[in-house]
């Protein structure tokens, strides 16, 4: 055919790339340790001698030194067996030339631009391939845990970023839309990357078709109290009658309170107000100026301490039910703590979603944190400041690099598409900054040396701490694929609490798992004897039984039973000491990050 004799061709261009990258695969991986290899060529001919290069174990085990550290050996015999299985599987690839298929399990690859290009087809097969191959000679690295896990999560990444599907000349889907829109794509993804340049981030959905108290966090309330560290609302009861007992909500500090209340019909704020419960969230400032110089303490004692006390003094009751969401939940179990060592009672129950108290498993985000890492940070941040709160941001998109980041990339800047309008995804990207000293505190006493759980400890707001003590009835939730709470994490907290408890697992992850809205009747829940917790997660499970539907039903019943008797809803918010200052949802949510930021040169605030 004519494009066999054109060089310019692209075809040909792109078959003579994957050749050389084969190529060059092949005398990696065939480099034995210590000698001599050969490779087949591009038409299946013995090709010369190659000495031995970045295949060999003693190369790549200082490869993998450079990520891990100097404690990481590479086991030669698994090395040469990884070798043996690279060359029998890209044989088998390089005999089936062009004829090859991409696999469409991965949907990076499932479009049928990719099938009917055989060139990007074996694109896919061999980045595939490479990518296992990969992963292979990281999980076969022998050292400590850490070390070995923190590897994988490199290699990961380094994959997951080298996709063909994430370069436009080796996108085949890409370029078939370039083609049908006569180029118009490509200018729609330039236009797209300015925009995003301009804006400091991803785009991940249509940011203009959402805004706070517009058609997102639209539950009816007021703001009732307000400090600097963050603002009281209290929603309009939606019942005649409401439980005696108030409810309080701690949501984490590091996102915005509304993802408990998105929309009307997946508003877990709204369904704990369905339900008789007279409702209060506590909407955190985001960090700016004035709070540079934040502490946990302040947190604590300002924060969860004084919404309690709030909350009571406009229940008029001397205990009130309480609910922490992840980082929420783990200053909600401080708190309780700094309650039990003061001898004081003021919470009749407590709910932890998704929550670390046992922070000796962190999942992966336990490949970032070590004494070097923590030590940085607290040089960093001696004398005060903020961390940017897109830093976290970026931090987590990366723990699912493939959903959050390059899904993303390719649909907006390669195939010039606009992200669909989507709820979550608008409040992921709708950052908030951290004290930085509240940040540094909370790495080293947390993430590092785990003394939340170890009895006496810990010394918070002028208390040494003691889970145990915490005698009140808690519900704790663990998602079943939480990559930032792993289930066995949440589960260990069964482990510290001097109360009754019950647990309760959920599908999905970390978000999606807890707003799982009931009428939706979606995905499922696992429930155990409440009076049975053995040592091992595992064990649990095998003696939990599986429900249908949302964990929301099994806690609502739980949560009433807590409750106090029915009473006539109130017709107004707060009382005479603590009156209605705005509507829900408030000043501080609509802070951005950026903003917040900005007052740190100006020396100023932003509320």
């Amino acid at each position: 055919m004519p494009r066999q004799n054109d060089p310019t061709d692209p075809v040909i261009a792109w078959a003579e790339w994957s050749q050389q990258v084969l190529r060059q695969w092949t005398q990696a991986l065939q480099a034995a340790p210590g000698g001599f290899a050969t490779a087949p060529g591009a038409e299946g001919r013995a090709a010369a001698p190659m000495p031995t290069g970045w295949g060999s174990a003693a190369s790549l085990t200082e490869l993998f030194r450079q990520a891990g550290g100097q404690a990481v050996t590479l086991d030669p015999e698994a090395w040469a067996r990884i070798q043996r299985e690279y060359l029998q599987e890209m044989t088998q690839l390089w005999q089936q030339g062009w004829r090859v298929q991409p696999p469409r399990e991965d949907r990076r690859f499932a479009d049928e631009a990719w099938a009917s290009n055989p060139v990007a087809a074996f694109n896919a097969a061999l980045y595939l391939l490479n990518a296992r191959t990969l992963m292979r000679m990281a999980d076969a690295v022998q050292g400590d845990a850490k070390t070995r896990a923190r590897i994988r999560f490199a290699v990961q990444q380094w994959i997951d970023a080298s996709a063909p599907s994430n370069f436009w000349a080796l996108n085949a889907e890409a370029q078939r839309k370039a083609i049908e829109t006569q180029g118009e794509s490509i200018a729609r993804g330039v236009q797209n990357l300015l925009h995003d340049i301009k804006q400091g981030f991803v785009s991940m959905t249509d940011h203009s078709a959402f805004e706070v108290g517009r058609n997102v966090a639209t539950t009816e309330g007021q703001v009732v109290f307000e400090n600097p560290l963050f603002q009281l609302i209290e929603y309009k009861p939606l019942t005649a009658k409401v439980y005696e007992r108030p409810f309080l909500v701690v949501p984490p500090c590091i996102n915005k309170y509304y993802i408990l209340d998105l929309q009307p019909d997946n508003s877990f704020l709204r369904y704990a107000v369905e339900q008789g419960h007279r409702t209060f969230v506590m909407s955190w400032r985001n960090p700016d100026a004035e709070l540079a110089q934040a502490t946990w303490d302040d947190y604590i004692e300002q924060g969860v301490l004084q919404a309690i006390d709030v909350v009571r003094d406009i229940g008029r009751c001397d205990t009130v039910n309480t609910l922490g969401f992840c980082v929420g939940g783990t200053m909600l179990g401080t708190a309780l703590a700094v309650l039990a060592a003061r001898g004081q009672r003021k919470v009749q129950s407590v709910t932890f979603l998704t929550t670390l108290l046992d922070f000796s498993d962190t999942g992966v985000l336990d490949v970032f944190i070590d004494e070097a890492f923590v030590r940085l940070r607290e040089l960093q941040f001696a004398h005060g400041g903020l961390l940017p709160g897109r830093e976290l941001a970026t931090t987590f998109s990366f723990l699912r690099p493939n959903d959050l980041v390059w899904n993303y990339v390719v649909g907006n800047y390669l195939k010039g598409e606009s992200p669909p309008p989507f709820d979550l995804l608008y409040w992921n990207s709708d950052s908030t900054n951290l004290p930085g000293r509240y940040y540094a505190w909370y790495l080293r006493h947390l993430y590092l040396q785990n003394e939340l759980c170890q009895p006496g400890k810990l010394t918070t707001c002028g208390m040494s701490l003691d889970l145990g003590a915490i005698d009140v009835p808690a519900y704790i939730y663990g998602s079943r694929e939480d990559h930032i709470v792993p289930i066995g994490a949440a589960y260990a907290s069964t482990r510290y609490l001097g109360g009754p408890m019950r647990f309760v697992m959920g599908a999905s992850g970390h978000i999606a798992g807890v707003i799982n809205p009931a009428a939706k009747g979606k995905r499922s829940f696992w429930t155990g004897p409440d009076d049975h917790f053995p040592e091992r997660f595992d064990d649990w499970l095998a003696i939990a039984t599986e429900h249908r539907g949302s964990w929301w039903t099994d806690w609502a019943p739980w949560l009433a039973t807590h409750g106090g008797r029915l009473v006539n809803a109130p017709r107004s918010f707060g009382n005479r000491r603590y009156k209605p200052i705005e509507p829900a949802p408030g000043r501080y949510v609509k802070v951005s990050a950026e903003a917040a930021l900005a007052t740190l040169a100006r020396g100023g605030s932003t509320v």
